[in-house]
């Protein structure tokens, strides 16, 4: 595990560096000309002669003190007139704001080899490692985050997932209707967009995701189908049954959408920020947008009791190298790439976690 200690605030330049500033916001959801803008790094922020780490570190935010002199970070959105809000552009602890990048930056090496790209489908996958993190956080009490497409339901990699809920690897689940949907429409009818386990469409298919969304709407909601036994297995059934959140996040494109689907863009982006606040690992799997929009609000690190940092494991797995890179260069550096299939993965991720548990190593 990536752990490393906080940076040297007595050493120059950080020990001459002057105190923050402050202006007040001029009003609600606007911000200061000049505020600084915040990423998913370490910021640490001097003030009365001490550095400090905001809470609810993410990116695409603003430094704010709250009454009691807390230092938060909080998106323009949040932001309520007069709240002050941490000034300047530099990051180098100049203007009294210190990001601390070098942890996060690749090492030197040769200026040529090969295979020198992050994320390739010919890299081998490190999954003992990647094993190894979640049985960690599990045992630490952490709060594994994952992030699913409908590929992984399509992939018939749901028993997997299942596994993984049971076993007290998913701290919360974050996904689309559309997952919710496909999920439950298996768990009616044994397909998933009409498709049957060997791959095969099934007459009427194509309306079987329709009638499962209607039973559930006329259930009331997903706990209630659960508690009735209407919905008897599956992903979605596990974390009512196993008490583990999720939240869904719908979209324009929605069919239904389910009861308990956020249909706001802000309300979802409120429910989901309740757990990537608490995220100590992420596992986003086959869904490039959701993959994207939690990067977005996950911090690259956790924070330790004695001031060290770690780096927040997150693992992003597709098929296409396009989205791995795409979740980079969006500004999670420090996501981990696996070009696979959902089924692949939890599986092979699974029988890893499963042998290192029983004392032996795969092969």
């Amino acid at each position: 595990m990536t752990t490393f200690p906080p940076p040297d605030f007595d050493a120059p330049p950080l020990g001459a560096a002057p105190e923050a500033q402050f202006e007040p916001a001029p009003g609600h959801g606007v911000l200061p000309e000049g505020f600084f803008a915040t990423t998913n790094l370490p910021t640490y922020l001097k003030r009365h002669g001490r550095w400090h780490l905001p809470r609810e570190p993410r990116m695409d935010g603003a430094l704010v003190l709250d009454k009691e002199g807390e230092l938060w970070v909080k998106e323009p959105r949040r932001v309520r007139a007069g709240e002050p809000v941490a000034m300047g552009l530099a990051e180098d602890g100049s203007a009294g704001i210190y990001v601390y990048a070098a942890p996060f930056l690749p090492a030197p090496g040769e200026a040529f080899g090969f295979m020198q790209t992050p994320v390739s489908r010919e890299k081998p996958i490190a999954y003992a490692s990647m094993a190894a993190r979640l049985v960690e956080e599990r045992e630490r009490g952490g709060y594994p985050l994952w992030v699913t497409g409908p590929a992984l339901v399509h992939a018939r990699a749901r028993g997997d997932l299942v596994w993984f809920i049971e076993n007290g690897f998913v701290g919360a689940l974050l996904a689309g209707n559309a997952v919710a949907v496909h999920d439950i429409e298996a768990a009616f009818y044994g397909t998933s967009l009409g498709m049957n386990a060997q791959g095969a469409m099934v007459a009427g298919g194509h309306s079987l995701h329709l009638r499962a969304i209607n039973r559930i709407r006329a259930e009331g909601s997903i706990e209630r189908a659960v508690q009735s036994g209407m919905l008897k297995e599956g992903v979605l059934y596990a974390c009512v049954k196993h008490k583990v959140p999720y939240v869904l996040c719908g979209s324009i494109r929605d069919d239904g959408p389910l009861p308990g689907v956020y249909s706001d863009a802000l309300a979802a982006q409120d429910a989901m920020k309740a757990h990537t606040t608490r995220a100590t690992l992420a596992v986003l799997i086959a869904s490039a947008l959701h993959a994207i929009a939690v990067g977005n609000m996950l911090p690259a690190y956790v924070p330790e009791a004695d001031g060290s940092l770690r780096v927040l494991p997150t693992f992003c797995v597709d098929s296409s190298e396009f989205v791995v890179n795409k979740l980079k260069d969006r500004g999670t550096r420090e996501a981990v790439g696996v070009v696979t299939n959902a089924q692949d993965y939890l599986q092979l991720l699974r029988l890893h976690i499963e042998r290192a548990l029983a004392g032996s190593t795969p092969a």
